[in-house]
Formats: C-alpha cells, sequence, structure tokens
C-alpha cells in the first residue's frame, strides 16, 4: 500500500472523531512514513512496517476517550432552527426521562455483573477461612486424643482447600472476562459513533 492510500483509510476509517483530531492523526503518521522513507525504505516498506490502517484505526479508537466521540457525535452540523429547538423543549418530558432510564439500565446491568464477581470472591475467601479453620481444629483434635473427629476436620479441611484453590481461577477468569467484555463493549460503541465516510468514486 502507498503512503496517499494508506492516509486516504485513515481518514475514513477515523470520519467519526474531530476534525483536528483526524488531522493531526493523519499528519503523525504522515511523517512517520517520510521519515522511514528517508532512511531508505520504500514507500510499501514504510507502510507496512506501521502496519495496516485497520489496525491502526482500531489502536486509535481505543486510545480515543468516549465522552470525545460522544460529544462530536451530538453537536449538529449547523445551528438548529427555533422550531426545532422548540420541538426539543416541548418533547423534553418524553426523551430525557428515556435517555436517563435507558443509562440508568446500562448502569444496573453492569454494577450487577460485577456484584456476582464479588460474590464469587466472597465465597472463595469464606472457602479458604473454612478450610484453614478446619485444618487447624482438626490438628487440635488430634491432639487431644479425638482422632476420627481430627482426621475428619483435616481431610475436610484439605477437600476446602483444593475448592478453593479451584474457586480461586474461577474467579480470576470470570474477572478478567468481565474486564475483556468492558473493552470489547467501550470498542463496539466507539465504532459505532465512528462514521465512515463513503469512498470517493
Amino acid at each position: 500500500m502507498l503512503k496517499q492510500e494508506f492516509l486516504d483509510a485513515l481518514r475514513r476509517g477515523l470520519a467519526g472523531l474531530p476534525q483536528n483530531d483526524i488531522e493531526e492523526q493523519i499528519g503523525f503518521y504522515s511523517e512517520m512514513i517520510d521519515d522511514r522513507i528517508e532512511e531508505g525504505l520504500s514507500q510499501e516498506e514504510a507502510v507496512a512496517q506501521i502496519g495496516t490502517a485497520e489496525d491502526v484505526i482500531e489502536q486509535i479508537i481505543t486510545q480515543t476517550p468516549l465522552t470525545r466521540l460522544v460529544k462530536e457525535k451530538v453537536k449538529p452540523g449547523r445551528r438548529l432552527r427555533a422550531w426545532e429547538i422548540v420541538l426539543l423543549i416541548l418533547g423534553s418530558p418524553v426523551w430525557v426521562p428515556l435517555l436517563i432510564a435507558a443509562a440508568a439500565v446500562i448502569a444496573a446491568l453492569y454494577l450487577s455483573v460485577w456484584a456476582v464477581i464479588i460474590s464469587l470472591w466472597a465465597a472463595d475467601f469464606a472457602l479458604g477461612a473454612s478450610a484453614v479453620g478446619s485444618v487447624i481444629t482438626g490438628v487440635v483434635c488430634f491432639a487431644q486424643g479425638h482422632t476420627p473427629a481430627g482426621l475428619g476436620l483435616f481431610g475436610a479441611g484439605v477437600l476446602l482447600s483444593g475448592l478453593t484453590i479451584l474457586l480461586f481461577f474461577g474467579c480470576l477468569a470470570a474477572s478478567r472476562g468481565v474486564v475483556r467484555l468492558t473493552g470489547l463493549t467501550a470498542r463496539g460503541i466507539k465504532s459505532l459513533l465512528i462514521g465512515k465516510e463513503p469512498k470517493n468514486e
């Protein structure tokens, strides 16, 4: 891919960003390619070293705050007319509560998922505490001459220790999954907000 083709693809992919950000990114990557060409690489080699336009676009979108994308998306491209402002004001008893309700539902779902994760960690901690308590009590019972009870408690402690370790890895995987899902969701929302410019035929 040549330099201009790469920059054009970058511009199309970043169409939903503020115009200043787009120009800043185009300038940055244009200069990066020029520096590599000055070092003796061809245009194709210089672009190939940077990576594909899709990868660069995804990286830029990931690093751009969601609030900036939303602000750019809701900013009108022109000044609102008087009748449009009146309609927005008159319709606000309908759309404002709906917007608040949607935000509350999304926040409640997110908090519910984290509540489940926290509950799993609490259960793992409780299992670990029970394992330690059972082992200690088993040793004490064994020392006092209550051999069957001591062996039973010690065995229960070992079993609980194994369950604690298994649940620990499950909790760790679930926590990482939720963090990854959060990142993917944020990236998906950002991708929806980034409009694609139509290609010039």
